[in-house]
């Protein structure tokens, strides 16, 4: 966890090489990576993290501010639907949930505690996402 000591430090400064700016063509999306690299980690948004975590930036200190919102609601809606934070931190690559062991034990504690009822009104194919990130087989599909 002590990547969150850095709340007031950027993912450019603290994970370098620091980008060049965006070509001028590039898309929304790589635009608003490109901004979210140089706000400090203290303030970004939930639906900030799901980006970066969905386009893989700086995993080593992104998800840990993304468990930590988790821990305390894991059926976060950060941007599109409620969960969709918690459903792109479990898909994030498991060689980055690798670096981080008691992160992922954790958010796998919190995914373990979700009653079915919650599951069950995630968009299709949760359950199993969820399911596998915690290592179980999969629920069966209806």
């Amino acid at each position: 966890m002590d990547h969150l000591l850095h709340f007031d430090r950027t993912l450019d400064e603290l994970d370098p090489p620091r980008w060049t700016p965006p070509a001028a063509d590039a898309t929304h999306l790589m635009r608003t990576v490109h901004e979210l690299r140089c706000v400090p980690l203290g303030e970004l948004r939930p639906a900030d993290l799901r980006t970066l975590i969905a386009q893989q930036v700086a995993l080593p200190y992104v998800l840990p501010l993304a468990v930590r919102l988790l821990i305390e609601e894991p059926l976060l809606d950060a941007y599109f639907y409620e969960g969709d934070l918690l459903l792109t931190a479990v898909g994030a690559p498991a060689s980055a949930w690798a670096l981080l062991p008691e992160l992922g034990a954790r958010l796998r504690t919190v995914v373990s505690a979700l009653p079915e009822t919650a599951v069950a009104g995630l968009p299709r194919g949760a359950a199993e996402e969820l399911a596998r990130f915690v290592g179980e087989p999969a629920p069966p599909s209806t």
